[in-house]
């Protein structure tokens, strides 16, 4: 089941740290991964990934940098820092606490070019050898899955993803209904994070391209990010395992 939590990353899409406490405190060791995007680190800043960190979670850091090539390796560099501890963290009896996790994935969108990933990926390495810690892994954005068309939208999203292949990203975020036709062109080593699942009974909400847990890895799916179907759901610990079921079924 360890290998199977590795694969849900829960949406921390919520406006105060208050709720993402509850829910961190809630789920538990259910999840192992969590989404911190703009709405918590834009009102809590890098406090918001300290404290996840702290409690020995993984943190995929989705903040689509976007920009000009060096201002985009700036802000990589600056996120890798979130790996070193500020302090060393101490447990309940005052002995270092060695569940600190560093840095686990960020996002740039791969709208920014070959020349502007290849520098958030050179400057991801760089910063990470200087400092001593594991490297994120850094996954381009391709098409939002809010987009409900209007483009040959796969073949965007192939074309993308092979210019983040190119420069040296570790892999693209993508729907599930791209994902098979990624994993043929792209690889089995190739990360493919799949945003707009939906068990088969939830509400699809604001998302257009849309799958269920068990079929988004069947595509080739490597990580699932799921939010409102867990933290919207009366009881959040049994939907989380429940999706984990669903996963380690396929």
């Amino acid at each position: 089941m360890k290998d199977v939590k590795g694969k849900l990353i829960l949406a921390l899409d919520v406006p105060t740290f208050e709720e993402a406490r509850v829910i961190v405190e809630t789920l538990g060791d259910a999840v192992e991964v969590y989404k911190v995007g703009f709405q918590l680190f834009t009102a809590y800043g890098p406090f918001m990934v300290r404290y996840l960190q702290a409690q020995g979670k993984k943190v995929f850091l989705d903040l689509k940098f976007h920009d000009i090539p060096n201002t985009v390796a700036s802000g990589v560099a600056s996120a890798v820092g979130l790996s070193v501890p500020m302090h060393d963290p101490l447990d309940a009896s005052g002995n270092k606490d060695k569940r600190f996790a560093p840095l686990f994935m960020l996002t740039v969108h791969t709208q920014g070019g070959v020349e502007m990933m290849r520098a958030a990926a050179e400057a991801a390495k760089k910063r990470s050898q200087e400092l001593g810690v594991a490297r994120p892994l850094i996954v381009g954005v391709t098409v939002l899955t809010s987009d409900a068309g209007g483009v040959d939208v796969p073949a965007l999203v192939l074309a993308r993803a092979r210019q983040a292949q190119e420069a040296g990203l570790d892999g693209v975020v993508a729907s599930a209904q791209e994902a098979a036709a990624l994993r043929r062109q792209m690889g089995k080593d190739f990360v493919i994070v799949t945003p707009g699942i939906r068990p088969a009974e939830a509400d699809a909400g604001d998302q257009k391209r849309v799958e269920t847990p068990s079929a988004a890895i069947r595509n080739g799916s490597s990580y699932l990010v799921i939010g409102r179907p867990i933290v919207k759901a009366k009881d959040p610990k049994a939907a989380a395992k429940s999706i984990l079921d669903e996963i380690a079924s396929v």
